[in-house]
């Protein structure tokens, strides 16, 4: 345990920081795991919807610090990619 004053203060402070973090970062991967469920449930409207809540949720996560920016581009790529796909694929059958 710290024992000067301002080291006191820098606990508390990274401790509401990893829990704000943490709860952006839950909110994230559970935007990304709804698009995924959409896509397994064959919904159409709901997965172009999910991926724009998700997508949001996600920019501004990296908007907010809690993650790299490049990353969030990539996880929006990817997850964009991935829908996409799944798009084609649902028009061609």
């Amino acid at each position: 345990m710290p024992h000067h004053k301002s080291a006191i203060k820098r606990m508390k402070q990274n401790e509401k920081r990893r829990m704000r973090n943490r709860a952006r970062k839950s909110r994230m991967k559970t935007a990304i795991r709804a698009v995924e469920q959409a896509m397994f449930e064959k919904d159409i409207e709901k997965v172009q919807q999910k991926l724009r809540e998700a997508v949001s949720v996600i920019a501004r996560t990296a908007a907010k610090g809690t993650i790299h920016p490049n990353k969030a581009a990539r996880k929006i790529s990817r997850l964009t990619r991935r829908v996409n796909r799944f798009l084609a694929e649902q028009q061609a059958a």
